[in-house]
């Protein structure tokens, strides 16, 4: 839920991306990372395992303009992956704002992509909130693989919600800041 400071005159939200892991949540926020001014944005926070991947979160804090004289401000975090740390995918969704599934468009990945999808809605329910409740998109990453999986199935198999969908290719920025946009876009609409 986002947090609004009347006295400060701010409005922080929170955006999460999901999905599973090796999926390029990490990537998205490194590439988000890479292209603001420093103006905007606080310092990149990155725990990773021996193996590269995020162990618990990533963080990043961005202000994006004002809205009806108020300065927003996303915190953008990213869940594990992995599903033995489930407790801290569930912990990171807590309080979201808006969400990313970041769906990995491996053909190889497809039975993980709608396992971590079903997880996620498990997570929300422990908060008594169904994917209805808050905005969230659908980013198909890793669209330059030979072995990727056609748009039209990963729109049967991971968007039964019909929710704005992006392709992307998160190492070289594709789609990245269209996924963010729209989210941040909901998001805000929804706080109007």
């Amino acid at each position: 839920m986002a947090i609004i400071n009347i006295p400060d005159k701010t409005i922080s939200c929170k955006i999460v991306y999901y999905g599973t892991g090796l999926g390029g949540k990490t990537t998205n926020l490194k590439y988000i990372y890479s292209r603001l001014s420093p103006s905007c944005c606080g310092e990149i926070i990155i725990l990773q395992t021996e193996t590269e991947r995020t162990l618990f979160f990533d963080f990043l804090s961005m202000d994006l303009g004002t809205v009806a004289g108020f300065t927003t401000r996303f915190a953008l975090y990213t869940v594990p992956g992995q599903v033995e740390y489930n407790a801290s995918r569930r912990l990171i969704l807590n309080g979201a704002d808006g969400i990313v599934f970041v769906a990995d468009s491996d053909v190889m990945r497809s039975s993980e992509n709608i396992e971590s999808l079903e997880n996620m809605k498990d997570n929300l329910n422990e908060y008594g909130l169904t994917l209805h409740d808050l905005p969230w998109v659908m980013q198909y990453n890793k669209r330059d693989l030979s072995s990727a999986m056609s748009i039209d199935r990963l729109e049967r198999e991971c968007n039964r919600y019909n929710v704005p969908s992006f392709e992307a290719i998160a190492m070289d920025g594709r789609g990245v800041f269209a996924t963010l946009k729209a989210v941040t876009k909901l998001v805000l609409n929804r706080l109007q």
